[in-house]
């Protein structure tokens, strides 16, 4: 049975060989900085446009790095899927094995969190962010937009479709990405006593050859990939906070709002960050969470309840009897390679490095508490939030309120805001939602600049867990720069998001190679660890 007691402090760690103490490590840290500049720069050359339509014109950057990831997309789709699939049928054969008995970090060791804490900084590390963005545009571009095959646009069966294909989109598949590459990290990590790198969880497979150069290697691509992502979710946020003030005060959105958001988001985490993952980190989860649940409840009451549970059953029965053929579409029709096979892109282009993160918060608890922590509940938090907030949008929409127009003219971030004006209370629901999605941002930065800056330094250690500091602010202070420079001159974030989507090509080929370790671990844990 699960412990929900919280272990105040740190606890203790057997005792490893004392390594040299932290230190940047410029074989990581520089390559993926110094390309992320790089890549703007690009950008500035050949920017994007907005045209007279409101709506925005690739320029040739764009073209490029829109062109690779077609391209990607066209011949390796099938290569995201199998990933995808894999991940999830070895998170549901763990679920069940005997190597769920395993304690991470090994039998004495006691864990570093209570499991409130501990779930919800997985669930502000991983999904937070974008339940908040996409959990009302999405559904309702798969009620107007979908498939030919599965049913007419803008009806009931299209509306079960949108709210099914959420539920496939955001809850087990993607989280078994981040879970087998967490879990295997974790013991790793704890239990075979290798370095803090991605190479380590290779080990079971390649030895210690993947934790030298090839490690190094490895981090430096994976930590590009999730610098990426950060500055294209942070401008997407800047813009979603920046169209909430618009909406509730009149202000404004142009570059000098956009720079303030910016600098409260960098300068709330470079604070949170200082005080530790005991405080800063645990402390802002916590308030987050709560944060969402509460959302959660007022959208459930204020909006059309019975429609809302009466749909997402017929979307869950739907989820259920489609799940096997919708995950194992490895060569998918040009609607589920620019949305599924997409989104596995992306889960894999940011699990590796905040694997990092989730595998090392996750010490003295066993292997089957981490599935529950890091795959079921997540998940299953995923399709209510989704019920919810999926569910009142496709109501809106069907019932009058034109949600799409706000799609059509490439506006996402004005979805929500449009959502919560039917409400009761319309403005109190709105700013409250606005002060859920900053803490988001806060939260999830700094969880991810902590595993950032780990990962680009040397030394690290349960003795020594963190980055630098000064690591940190500089990750921070780089990737506000980068976001707001994209949205400030040249029109969006969408150059940037795809350099790092196309990181998801590297990332899946990592994730099968852990894939194959972990099986190995599962099946032979008791020869690989090196702890009681």
């Amino acid at each position: 049975m699960a412990s929900w007691h919280y272990n105040d402090g740190m606890s203790k760690e057997p005792p490893r060989p004392k390594l040299d103490s932290v230190a940047l490590n410029h074989v990581v840290f520089w390559p993926p900085f110094l390309l992320l500049l790089f890549a703007v720069g690009l950008n500035f050359l050949s920017p994007d446009k907005v045209g007279d339509d409101g709506k925005i014109i690739p320029g040739g950057f764009s073209k490029v790095i829109n062109g690779a990831n077609g391209w990607i997309l066209d011949h390796f789709s099938w290569l995201f899927s199998l990933c995808a699939f894999l991940a999830l049928c070895l998170c549901i054969w763990i679920c069940f094995s005997k190597f769920g008995k395993v304690r991470i970090g090994g039998s004495k060791a006691k864990p570093l969190m209570s499991m409130w804490n501990w779930f919800s900084i997985t669930i502000c590390t991983t999904i937070a962010i974008g339940i908040l963005f996409w959990s009302t545009a999405e559904p309702v571009t798969h009620y107007v937009e979908l498939p030919a095959d599965i049913a007419q646009p803008r009806t009931p069966e299209a509306a079960t479709f949108a709210l099914s294909t959420m539920y496939l989109h955001w809850s087990f598949t993607p989280y078994a990405l981040y879970c087998v590459a967490s879990l295997m990290f974790a013991f790793a990590y704890y239990n075979m006593k290798k370095p803090f790198s991605l190479g380590s969880t290779l080990t079971p497979l390649f030895g210690d050859w993947s934790t030298g150069k090839g490690g190094n290697i490895i981090d430096a691509v994976c930590l590009y990939s999730l610098v990426a992502g950060m500055a294209a979710a942070l401008g997407s946020g800047i813009l979603m906070l920046s169209g909430g003030l618009t909406d509730v005060a009149g202000i404004p959105s142009n570059s000098a709002v956009w720079a303030g958001i910016t600098f409260a988001i960098v300068a709330t985490f470079i604070v949170s960050s200082a005080t530790g993952l005991m405080n800063g980190i645990r402390i802002l989860s916590d308030i987050n969470t709560k944060l969402l649940m509460l959302l959660a409840v007022v959208a459930l009451i204020c909006g059309p309840t019975v429609w809302i549970l009466t749909q997402s059953g017929a979307a869950l029965v739907d989820y259920v009897v489609h799940f096997v053929p919708r995950n194992t579409q490895f060569f998918p029709e040009n609607w589920g390679k620019n949305w599924t096979v997409f989104y596995w892109a992306v889960w894999l282009a940011w699990a590796p490095i905040t694997a990092c993160f989730l595998g090392r918060i996750s010490y003295g608890r066993t292997v089957r508490e981490f599935m529950l922590v890091n795959f079921i509940f997540p998940s299953l938090f995923a399709i209510v939030w989704m019920s919810i907030f999926s569910g009142t949008a496709l109501y809106q929409e069907i019932n009058g309120v034109d949600l799409y127009q706000f799609i059509d003219a490439e506006k996402e971030e004005a979805v929500s805001y449009a959502v919560f004006k039917q409400f009761p209370f319309s403005t109190a629901v709105v700013i409250f939602y606005m002060v859920s999605a900053f803490v988001c941002f806060v939260t999830s930065s700094d969880s991810n600049m902590s595993a950032m800056a780990s990962i680009s330094s040397s030394g690290i250690s349960p003795e020594n867990p963190e980055g630098q500091q000064w690591l940190k602010i500089v990750w921070g202070v780089a990737v506000g720069t980068v976001a707001w420079t994209m949205i400030s001159f040249t029109g969006c974030t969408d150059g940037i998001k795809i350099l790092s989507n196309l990181g998801g090509f590297p990332a899946a080929i990592l994730e099968l190679f852990i894939i194959g370790s972990l099986v190995r671990v599962v099946l032979f844990h008791e020869k690989l660890s090196v702890v009681e």
